[in-house]
Protein backbone atom coordinates (compact mmCIF):
# COMPACT_ATOMS: atom_id res chain seq x y z
CA UNK A 1 0.00 0.00 0.00
CA UNK A 2 2.76 2.45 1.11
CA UNK A 3 4.82 1.66 -2.18
CA UNK A 4 1.26 2.30 -4.42
CA UNK A 5 1.10 5.78 -2.55
CA UNK A 6 5.00 6.45 -2.93
CA UNK A 7 4.49 5.80 -6.76
CA UNK A 8 1.04 7.84 -6.92
CA UNK A 9 3.20 10.87 -5.04
CA UNK A 10 6.33 10.41 -7.28
CA UNK A 11 4.09 10.36 -10.53
CA UNK A 12 2.10 13.40 -9.67
CA UNK A 13 4.88 15.52 -8.71
CA UNK A 14 6.57 14.68 -12.26
CA UNK A 15 3.91 15.75 -14.18
CA UNK A 16 2.90 18.66 -11.94
CA UNK A 17 7.04 19.35 -12.40
CA UNK A 18 6.84 19.10 -16.30
CA UNK A 19 3.98 20.74 -16.72
CA UNK A 20 5.44 24.34 -14.49
CA UNK A 21 8.98 23.45 -17.09
CA UNK A 22 6.67 23.57 -20.27
CA UNK A 23 4.79 26.74 -19.37
CA UNK A 24 7.55 28.43 -18.60
CA UNK A 25 9.03 27.35 -21.79
CA UNK A 26 5.76 28.49 -23.39
CA UNK A 27 5.73 31.83 -21.62
CA UNK A 28 8.66 33.93 -20.95
CA UNK A 29 8.72 37.06 -18.75
CA UNK A 30 10.72 40.00 -20.97
CA UNK A 31 12.15 43.48 -19.33
CA UNK A 32 11.02 46.44 -21.75
CA UNK A 33 13.38 48.91 -22.06
CA UNK A 34 12.20 52.47 -24.12
CA UNK A 35 15.28 54.73 -25.38
CA UNK A 36 17.50 52.07 -23.36
CA UNK A 37 15.41 52.45 -19.81
CA UNK A 38 13.47 50.13 -18.07
CA UNK A 39 10.80 50.91 -15.32
CA UNK A 40 9.04 48.89 -12.78
CA UNK A 41 6.01 47.19 -14.45
CA UNK A 42 7.00 47.77 -17.63
CA UNK A 43 8.06 44.01 -18.21
CA UNK A 44 6.82 42.19 -21.82
CA UNK A 45 5.81 38.84 -22.60
CA UNK A 46 6.42 36.31 -25.23
CA UNK A 47 4.60 33.96 -25.43
CA UNK A 48 5.14 31.46 -28.84
CA UNK A 49 7.71 33.71 -30.62
CA UNK A 50 5.48 36.86 -30.32
CA UNK A 51 6.40 39.59 -27.77
CA UNK A 52 2.95 41.13 -25.62
CA UNK A 53 3.75 44.23 -23.96
CA UNK A 54 1.05 46.38 -21.85
CA UNK A 55 -1.31 49.20 -23.16
CA UNK A 56 0.03 51.59 -20.48
CA UNK A 57 3.79 51.06 -21.58
CA UNK A 58 2.37 52.02 -25.09
CA UNK A 59 0.31 55.41 -24.06
CA UNK A 60 2.91 56.26 -21.48
CA UNK A 61 6.38 55.22 -22.78
CA UNK A 62 5.77 56.10 -26.63
CA UNK A 63 3.29 58.98 -26.00
CA UNK A 64 0.47 57.04 -28.19
CA UNK A 65 -3.56 57.29 -27.40
CA UNK A 66 -5.04 54.08 -26.15
CA UNK A 67 -8.61 53.46 -25.88
CA UNK A 68 -10.01 50.14 -24.07
CA UNK A 69 -13.67 49.30 -25.30
CA UNK A 70 -14.87 46.61 -23.29
CA UNK A 71 -17.95 46.13 -24.68
CA UNK A 72 -16.72 44.97 -28.20
CA UNK A 73 -13.35 43.86 -26.60
CA UNK A 74 -10.64 45.68 -28.65
CA UNK A 75 -8.01 48.43 -28.14
CA UNK A 76 -7.37 51.10 -30.03
CA UNK A 77 -3.87 52.62 -30.13
CA UNK A 78 -3.48 56.28 -32.14
CA UNK A 79 -0.21 57.62 -32.44
CA UNK A 80 -0.86 61.58 -33.97
CA UNK A 81 2.25 63.11 -34.93
CA UNK A 82 3.13 66.65 -32.05
CA UNK A 83 5.48 69.17 -32.56
CA UNK A 84 6.36 71.77 -30.15
CA UNK A 85 8.15 74.87 -30.21
CA UNK A 86 8.75 77.54 -27.58
CA UNK A 87 9.39 80.52 -28.17
CA UNK A 88 9.74 84.12 -26.68
CA UNK A 89 9.13 86.63 -28.23
CA UNK A 90 11.02 86.13 -32.43
CA UNK A 91 13.22 83.92 -30.48
CA UNK A 92 12.78 80.53 -30.51
CA UNK A 93 14.43 78.60 -27.66
CA UNK A 94 15.43 75.25 -25.45
CA UNK A 95 17.80 76.50 -23.08
CA UNK A 96 17.99 79.42 -20.34
CA UNK A 97 19.70 80.77 -18.03
CA UNK A 98 19.26 79.34 -13.85
CA UNK A 99 16.85 81.51 -11.98
CA UNK A 100 16.15 83.75 -14.93
CA UNK A 101 12.14 83.95 -15.62
CA UNK A 102 11.42 83.65 -18.62
CA UNK A 103 8.42 84.62 -20.24
CA UNK A 104 7.16 82.59 -23.59
CA UNK A 105 4.48 80.39 -24.91
CA UNK A 106 4.29 77.11 -26.94
CA UNK A 107 3.30 76.44 -30.61
CA UNK A 108 1.73 73.31 -30.66
CA UNK A 109 1.32 71.33 -34.09
CA UNK A 110 -0.82 68.10 -34.27
CA UNK A 111 -1.62 66.34 -37.59
CA UNK A 112 -2.65 62.24 -38.31
CA UNK A 113 -4.86 62.81 -34.92
CA UNK A 114 -7.16 59.90 -35.94
CA UNK A 115 -9.60 59.90 -32.55
CA UNK A 116 -12.04 62.67 -31.28
CA UNK A 117 -11.03 64.41 -28.29
CA UNK A 118 -12.52 66.72 -25.34
CA UNK A 119 -9.72 68.34 -24.02
CA UNK A 120 -6.11 69.52 -24.09
CA UNK A 121 -4.14 70.84 -22.11
CA UNK A 122 0.26 71.79 -21.42
CA UNK A 123 1.98 71.45 -18.47
CA UNK A 124 5.38 72.03 -17.69
CA UNK A 125 7.39 69.85 -15.07
CA UNK A 126 10.50 71.10 -12.87
CA UNK A 127 13.32 68.48 -12.52
CA UNK A 128 12.37 67.02 -9.54
CA UNK A 129 8.88 65.90 -11.36
CA UNK A 130 6.58 69.14 -9.91
CA UNK A 131 3.93 69.61 -12.57
CA UNK A 132 2.31 73.34 -13.06
CA UNK A 133 -0.67 73.38 -15.35
CA UNK A 134 0.35 76.54 -18.02
CA UNK A 135 -3.38 76.03 -20.12
CA UNK A 136 -5.99 74.04 -20.18
CA UNK A 137 -8.99 74.08 -23.14
CA UNK A 138 -11.93 71.65 -23.09
CA UNK A 139 -14.61 70.83 -25.99
CA UNK A 140 -16.92 74.00 -27.00
CA UNK A 141 -14.14 76.17 -25.95
CA UNK A 142 -13.95 79.01 -28.97
CA UNK A 143 -10.69 78.05 -29.37
CA UNK A 144 -10.40 74.28 -29.16
CA UNK A 145 -9.92 72.56 -32.66
CA UNK A 146 -13.21 70.20 -32.25
CA UNK A 147 -13.30 67.46 -34.86
CA UNK A 148 -10.04 68.37 -37.01
CA UNK A 149 -7.22 65.90 -37.32
CA UNK A 150 -4.74 68.86 -37.86
CA UNK A 151 -4.63 71.95 -36.08
CA UNK A 152 -2.12 74.14 -34.95
CA UNK A 153 -2.84 76.14 -31.56
CA UNK A 154 -0.38 78.84 -29.72
CA UNK A 155 -1.03 78.34 -26.10
CA UNK A 156 -0.85 81.43 -23.90
CA UNK A 157 1.56 83.34 -23.08
CA UNK A 158 3.18 82.51 -19.19
CA UNK A 159 5.94 83.75 -17.14
CA UNK A 160 7.54 80.90 -15.24
CA UNK A 161 10.79 81.20 -13.14
CA UNK A 162 13.70 78.35 -14.07
CA UNK A 163 15.38 78.18 -10.70
CA UNK A 164 17.01 74.83 -10.25
CA UNK A 165 19.77 73.77 -12.77
CA UNK A 166 18.34 70.85 -14.85
CA UNK A 167 15.73 69.57 -17.27
CA UNK A 168 11.94 70.93 -17.44
CA UNK A 169 9.68 69.08 -19.53
CA UNK A 170 6.79 70.65 -21.16
CA UNK A 171 3.80 67.27 -21.73
CA UNK A 172 1.36 68.20 -24.37
CA UNK A 173 -1.79 65.77 -23.36
CA UNK A 174 -5.36 64.95 -24.44
CA UNK A 175 -8.37 63.46 -23.21
CA UNK A 176 -9.89 61.28 -25.90
CA UNK A 177 -14.03 61.95 -26.08
CA UNK A 178 -15.42 59.49 -23.59
CA UNK A 179 -12.92 58.85 -21.63
CA UNK A 180 -12.23 60.80 -18.23
CA UNK A 181 -8.13 60.97 -17.92
CA UNK A 182 -5.67 63.18 -20.24
CA UNK A 183 -2.70 60.69 -21.94
CA UNK A 184 0.45 62.60 -22.72
CA UNK A 185 1.35 62.84 -26.62
CA UNK A 186 3.96 64.53 -26.91
CA UNK A 187 7.45 66.05 -24.28
CA UNK A 188 9.64 69.11 -25.12
CA UNK A 189 12.46 69.87 -22.82
CA UNK A 190 13.84 73.18 -21.78
CA UNK A 191 17.62 72.69 -20.43
CA UNK A 192 18.05 75.14 -17.59
CA UNK A 193 21.88 75.90 -16.85
CA UNK A 194 23.90 77.87 -14.40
Amino acid sequence: MKARKLILLTLTFTLLCGSVAYADTVTQKWRVLVNKKWEEGSDGVIVDNKAYISSQVVSDKLQAIVIKDDSDKKISVFKPNVHMLTSSGSDIFAEVKQSKTAKFNTFIQVDSLKTEISALKLTIANPYGEETLIEQRKSGDSDFPDGKNDFWITMKDISYNFDSVGIYTLRFSVKPAGETSFQVVSEKTIASKS
